[in-house]
């Protein structure tokens, strides 16, 4: 059965794409990825003129596939993307994965109309490429990926289709082979450091993953002098090879049998093998029996693959890159152990907002998103680790950086640190959790690569990981994946938006007897006096005088009409608070939805009531903004809205207070005085109108389109 397939990238419907052409009979022309130099180089001219043909033009019979996919069929081109073949060659070794990501019913003979289709794992979504045939070449053969069988086209329109996916060939320019192993798979990669401290029973992690059928690359730092350079024992610096496969062997010796750990790789070249211990010719393969070689598949010839003891091995290599599979059911049936649990949130990193860097930074850390772990099941006893607990992999990967480079965006440096909490503590973690517990577990350091990903043990129970950026104030989108081997659930925690008894125990600011919410009583400030008291209770003697001199001062705004419109309550506010006020104020359409409001009585204008009740909540904004803008500078940074939006009252989500940023921050993302009160204006109604249609107060509700145009255009 096919496998199903994905949504389609740019909206190309492959079938509708097709049947048009064939109906017309015409070869189809990408659009979205035209055959020109910009599809190829976003940084410069191609060096010299390549000419885009299709298949059918290079050769007689062009096939797809010519004897099924093989990891022996490739070879690179002249663009520096060994880590893309690399990973096709892990890809190509298991055929249910492979026909995944290249569905094998196409040709260039049966309903041949110039498209191919392919499939890739996109952050969390399977997405289908579409690609016409069009290849770049120069004296007639194909410049970059291609097939040492001239009339196969897999392997070279599949790097087209990714490279369409990135925006250009130059895109794939440079790379991590777990990149693309997860891009074909979906699966979580994990990265091991050869020369740092790295698991003691590496071999074993290993050779488990192969059973399970997870991709495994490896390689040897590049040297800063000599691109791809070829060291004495036929290895290649900076090159991304391939594991395929990994066995214990019982070598026969003088001194009786002894086992023997042995590694099998692959150069994605085709050739340029290793010449030490266990090569192609060596003599250690006189001490196995012939039936250990057969079954290793020993081929004596320079194909590009080769075995290599485990010792040399990590001596030799530098890096390990292994991808671990999704319980996807395309390779459940692969699969010769457990899958994976997996779990997996979509997040972001917004300036201002969720930014908040690393723990270098106290004061903003905390801002960061926060993922709570339940890890619910200890591991199976393991005789090559004797430590006990929850194995997981947390692993945190940037979107679309690659597909931004020629908006000249790289990288951000990444990391993640893991906090063990009760089953009962609050979340998401606040301030002062941060800055006196320590972090049960982190990344290893902070890089500045897709992904950056970890394998723990830890003890059964709760956690929460925060991921973060290195810097603060760095806006991308990531996703984050908990693979752990046993049960195990992961959320992202958020408040929940609603309101906040501003009098009560969640106060932010101390509440006292008079004036609005949350507001201590206080003399009359200057053209901006007090509030006699809350509306709707008995006044005490005091505040009864205060009440007659709030009137008067009413009375000499108003006249004898005593009500205020916008147009004059514009008037009033621009002046009782132009010592706070930026630029020219507020303006007419915000007194507008100040008067919507509070116009209880539908009357378009403010009466006393109302008009006490607009003031006493204005001076209490005022006391709020002032308390959070502490260098006194008239605005304060976007992230101390939501904390100062809670004193107003209003508890806001991320996705809520996102959208308040967007809206009501400056260019340099700060909320100044008048945007503030805007915000918690808006905020008011907003939660005014909803609550009205909102009568069993379940936090969800309907509206009519009258009643949605009425709610959003008068509040």
């Amino acid at each position: 059965m096919a496998p199903k397939r994905g949504q389609y990238y740019s909206n190309q419907n492959y079938e509708e794409i097709k049947r048009k052409c064939l109906a017309n009979g015409e070869l189809w022309e990408d659009s979205e990825f035209p055959a020109v130099d910009s599809s190829i180089f976003y940084s410069k001219m191609p060096p010299k003129k390549f000419e885009w043909k299709r298949p059918g033009e290079i050769v007689s019979d062009p096939q797809l596939f010519v004897g099924g996919a093989s990891r022996f069929d490739i070879a690179q081109g002249e663009l520096g993307d060994c880590w893309f073949l690399a990973a096709i060659a892990s890809l190509s070794m298991h055929e249910k994965l492979m026909y995944r990501v290249v569905p094998p019913n196409q040709s260039f003979q049966q309903d041949y109309a110039g498209i191919f289709i392919f499939q890739f794992w996109r952050f969390g979504k399977w997405v289908t490429v579409c690609v016409d045939d069009r290849l770049p070449t120069y004296n007639g053969r194909l410049v970059f990926l291609h097939s040492k069988e001239n009339n196969e086209f897999w392997s070279a329109l599949l790097e087209k289709a990714y490279s369409k996916m990135h925006g250009s060939y130059e895109a794939l320019k440079g790379g991590t082979t777990v990149e693309a192993m997860e891009d074909f798979t979906g699966g979580c990669a994990e990265l091991y450091d050869l020369r740092g401290k790295q698991p003691k029973n590496l071999f074993s992690i290993l050779k488990t993953g192969m059973d399970k059928c997870s991709l495994l690359g490896c390689s040897i730092n590049a040297d800063p002098r000599q691109v791809e350079a070829r060291l004495s024992n036929g290895l290649i610096m900076g090159h991304a090879y391939s594991i395929t496969g990994l066995k214990k062997v019982t070598v026969n010796t003088r001194r009786g049998q002894l086992p023997v750990c042995l590694v099998r790789v692959r150069n994605p070249w085709g050739q340029v093998e290793w010449n030490g211990p266990w090569s192609d010719d060596a003599g250690e393969w006189d001490y196995i029996t012939k039936e250990e070689r057969e079954q290793l598949g020993l081929v004596s010839q320079d194909d590009g693959e080769f075995w290599m003891q485990w010792e040399d091995f990590v001596k030799e290599y530098e890096r390990v890159e292994i991808v671990n599979l999704t319980p996807d059911d395309i390779t459940n049936a692969m699969s010769k152990g457990k899958n994976w649990v997996t779990n997996s949130n979509d997040l972001r990193w917004q300036k201002g907002l969720t930014a908040g860097g690393c723990r270098n930074f106290p004061d903003t850390f905390y801002i960061n998103p926060q993922v709570k772990v339940v890890l619910e099941e200890e591991d199976d006893d393991d005789p090559d680790d004797d430590d006990e607990g929850c194995s997981c992999v947390v692993a945190v990967m940037q979107k679309d950086r690659r597909r931004q480079r020629k908006l000249g965006k790289e990288m951000l440096t990444i990391g993640f640190a893991i906090y063990q909490i009760d089953e009962n503590t609050p979340v998401p973690l606040p301030k002062d959790y941060f800055l006196y517990h320590a972090s049960k577990a982190r990344s290893n350091t902070f890089v500045n690569s897709r992904e950056i990903s970890g394998r723990f043990k830890l003890p059964k129970g709760h956690y929460v990981i925060v991921p973060s950026t290195f810097d603060p104030g760095e806006d991308g989108d990531f996703l984050i994946r908990v693979f752990s081997v046993k049960e195990s659930k992961a959320q992202d925690v958020d408040e929940e938006t609603g309101t906040v008894d501003v009098t009560g125990p969640e106060a932010v600011l101390p509440s006292g007897e008079g004036g609005a919410p949350g507001e201590k009583p206080s003399e009359d400030d200057g053209d901006f006096p007090a509030v006699p008291g809350e509306t709707g209770r008995p006044l005490t003697e005091a505040e009864k005088a205060q009440e007659e001199k709030f009137k008067e001062f009413f009375y000499r705004l108003t006249g004898p009409d005593m009500e205020v419109d916008a147009w004059e309550l514009r008037e009033i506010l621009n002046a009782a608070l132009k010592k706070d006020l930026k630029g020219e104020g507020f303006t007419v359409e915000s007194c507008k939805s100040m008067v919507a409001l509070f116009d209880d009585d539908g009357s378009g204008k403010l009466g006393f009531d109302e008009f006490k009740g607009l003031w006493g909540d204005i001076r209490s904004w005022k006391m709020i903004f002032k308390t959070y803008d502490k260098d006194n500078s008239g605005s304060f940074n976007a992230y101390e809205l939501r904390e100062a939006l809670r004193s107003v009252g209003f508890r806001l989500s991320f996705k809520a207070i996102s959208s308040m940023v967007l809206r009501y921050s400056e260019k340099d993302g700060k909320i100044d005085f008048d945007n503030f009160i805007h915000c918690a204006i808006k905020l008011k109604g907003m939660f005014k109108a909803f609550n009205a249609h909102d009568s069993g107060r379940t936090g969800t509700t309907k509206f009519g389109i009258d009643d949605f145009i009425q709610t959003t255009m008068y509040s």
